[in-house]
């Protein structure tokens, strides 16, 4: 599992011009699932994601989770964090998890980082989507869950 993490000022997600998922402050994720992921790396993920800190305390450290800094998630998936570029000019999509098993473990995501009571926000799995966002800092981070499996 490979999800880019981004600090957000504010985000939207628009589906054929409808808004289907807005946040005014916190963490913009796109999430990339592969065929060997399970629930063991979904939980991982969501326990890491939900207690970086990665916004300014009062000192203007790094010390704040989003959960810490009261934000929001926008979760969005993205199968292309799989796309292998190595060979070609055209990506390879073969790492990233079938729709079923992504779709699947995708939902068991944003529930997971609910139960940290957070508010999550989400696209359409599936659909071309227009994400939005103001990346603040900026801080951007790739979180994988392959370390999580040796």
């Amino acid at each position: 599992m490979r999800v880019v993490v981004q600090r957000s000022l504010g985000a939207k997600v628009t589906v054929s011009g409808e808004t289907v998922g807005e946040i005014d402050h916190g963490l913009v994720l796109l999430v990339g699932l592969t065929h060997d992921d399970t629930e063991k790396d979904v939980k991982f993920i969501a326990e890491k994601v939900a207690n970086l800190r990665i916004f300014e305390d009062d000192n203007d450290k790094l010390n704040l989770s989003v959960k810490d800094a009261e934000g929001q998630i926008l979760s969005i998936s993205q199968f292309t964090l799989y796309g292998d570029c190595r060979k070609g000019r055209r990506p390879n999509f073969m790492n990233a998890a079938k729709p079923e098993q992504a779709e699947k473990l995708y939902n068991m995501f944003n529930e997971e980082l609910r139960k940290q009571n957070l508010t999550v926000e989400t696209g359409v799995f599936g659909e071309m989507m227009d994400v939005s966002f103001t990346n603040h800092g900026p801080v951007t981070l790739i979180v994988e869950s392959n370390e999580n499996k040796k």
